[in-house]
């Protein structure tokens, strides 16, 4: 690639991207070709318009903000670009309280394990809620859209922990400021992350997203934007691929 089609090509990066990294100079200079890919790759669900710009921004909050990626730099970029989108403060910290709601997803695939290694052991009693028990389990699925695995035999097994496990995931349900599915949104780029992707919860979140009006290409938009964290190995490895090379120079 020619210096005024890498020039170019920088320009275009950052006006798509917002930013330039260090990374990016030690693709244009090493492999422009791959830099040109991945900008298509990056920017084509952006490209769309059908998902709102600050929406893309709350995807890559969720991506880089999870517990599975941690990501700092690049959850507090896009921070910054939500709210000079015209995000508030409620509805990102609606995306942070939503995206630690990863935490159920440890609960639901250890409850739903133990119940199934109790019933292979011979040693699980029929587990049977109580009224209020039922009342709860009740107003729950109304306002969050579904049971979670083991969620009975958190009744019996962790009582005291029961309520304040529905509680974390309903507030954000109830009282955060965004649209139904662009909350299922988040959930989907949580269960979809290319760092450890959750099947289970993957399927749920995308047929509540459809229940609550999202179409298959806004839900496929989501999906791109957050398999695009996967550049992060590039930000993190190219940068030392290039100090390693000037020592020996």
């Amino acid at each position: 690639m020619d210096t005024v089609s890498r020039e170019k090509l920088k320009a275009d990066v950052i006006a798509l991207r917002g930013y330039w990294h260090r990374f990016h100079d030690g693709l244009l200079s090493a492999a422009p070709d791959y830099l040109s890919a991945y900008l298509q790759f990056q920017h084509a669900p952006a490209a769309t318009g059908r998902i709102e710009s600050k929406v893309c921004e709350f995807i890559y909050i969720a991506a880089d903000g999870a517990v599975s990626h941690l990501y700092a730099t690049g959850a507090a970029r896009h921070i910054e670009m939500a709210i000079e989108k015209g995000a508030t403060e409620g509805e990102v910290l609606e995306v942070i309280q939503l995206t630690t709601l990863s935490s159920h997803m440890t609960m639901e695939a250890g409850m739903g394990a133990l119940v199934r290694q109790l019933a292979l052991a011979g040693l699980v009693d029929q587990i049977t809620l109580s009224a209020a028990q039922e009342d709860r389990k009740a107003s729950f699925v109304a306002l969050v859209g579904y049971w979670p695995e083991g969620g009975d035999a958190l009744f019996r097994y962790a009582p005291d922990f029961m309520d304040a496990y529905l509680k974390y995931a309903e507030i954000p349900y109830r009282d955060g400021p965004l649209q139904r599915k662009v909350k299922e949104f988040v959930r989907i780029a949580i269960c979809a992350s290319p760092v450890c992707p959750e099947p289970k919860g993957l399927e749920r979140h995308i047929g509540l997203a459809l229940q609550h009006g999202a179409t298959p290409e806004e839900i496929a938009d989501v999906l791109q934007l957050t398999a695009a964290i996967a550049i992060h190995t590039c930000t993190t490895t190219i940068p030392p691929l290039m100090d390693a090379l000037a020592r020996r120079r």
